[in-house]
């Protein structure tokens, strides 16, 4: 048996509270299992899962006493910044399973082929590895919500240049997001390196607050999917993500 998590339930309907209970449940003699936390538990929750659409998410969201490390999955209308994943319903909870998974369960152990797509425009199928390369704490959690809600299930985050090279070397992503105004390396220098990398990205998308044709064309002539513009506009993140 694997490790257990706890996880620290808020809002949530009776019906839906008997579907996580199950999902607990199920999970026994998984890689990682989980169980629902309570003041009464051993240690302290390691995952929130927030129903943004009760009255108690708003509460929990703004305690002072929410711990900023705790992994978050939220469900309902909206994302929240610090969101790892986020569902809209109706929910299917094998997926919220399998998203659960992904933050605790070793990449070794998660089943590849395991298909996320539940049939709604602009999710995608297929286990998806993403990183995110931003200087800004605060633009990479934005991306990292709006990536839960287009299907991108796993998402590593690097500050720094060296920090990307590094990761990229270790794992193959689908897709990168890369600022320009990485501190330790002039950006367009950055992405020849990872363009070059083998086995190929899947695809790279740069991010930079220079709207300019020529911006546009230098990021296709370096071998970029697409140019998201800062401030980011989630639309155009959107239809960004369902031409890959």
């Amino acid at each position: 048996m694997g490790p257990s998590v706890y996880v620290k339930v808020v809002g949530f309907a009776d019906i839906e509270r008997h579907a996580l209970n199950t999902l607990f449940r199920l999970s026994t003699g998984r890689p990682t299992s989980y169980g629902l936390w309570t003041p009464e538990a051993p240690v302290a929750p390691r995952l929130a899962l927030i129903d943004l659409d009760a009255y108690e998410a708003g509460l929990a969201l703004a305690s002072p006493r929410l711990d900023p490390d705790m992994k978050m999955i939220c469900v309902g209308r909206g994302a929240h910044t610090h969101a790892r994943h986020t569902f809209q319903r109706p929910l299917h909870w094998p997926d919220v399973l399998k998203a659960m998974d992904s933050l605790f369960v070793p990449v070794e152990k998660l089943d590849a082929d395991v298909d996320f797509s539940d049939g709604r425009d602009g999710v995608a199928s297929g286990f998806k590895v993403s990183l995110l390369v931003d200087p800004s704490r605060e633009g990479r959690l934005y991306l990292r919500a709006r990536l839960a809600l287009a299907g991108y299930t796993h998402v590593d985050e690097a500050g720094t240049a060296a920090q990307a090279l590094e990761l990229a070397k270790q794992r193959h992503y689908d897709l990168l997001i890369v600022g320009l105004d990485v501190p330790d390396m002039e950006g367009w220098v950055l992405i020849r390196q990872l363009v070059a990398l083998e086995p190929a990205i899947g695809s790279v998308i740069v991010t930079t607050t220079d709207k300019s044709w020529q911006m546009r064309e230098h990021a296709q002539a370096s071998g970029c999917s697409g140019l998201l513009e800062k401030p980011y506009d989630p639309l155009q993140l959107v239809e960004m993500l369902q031409k890959l």
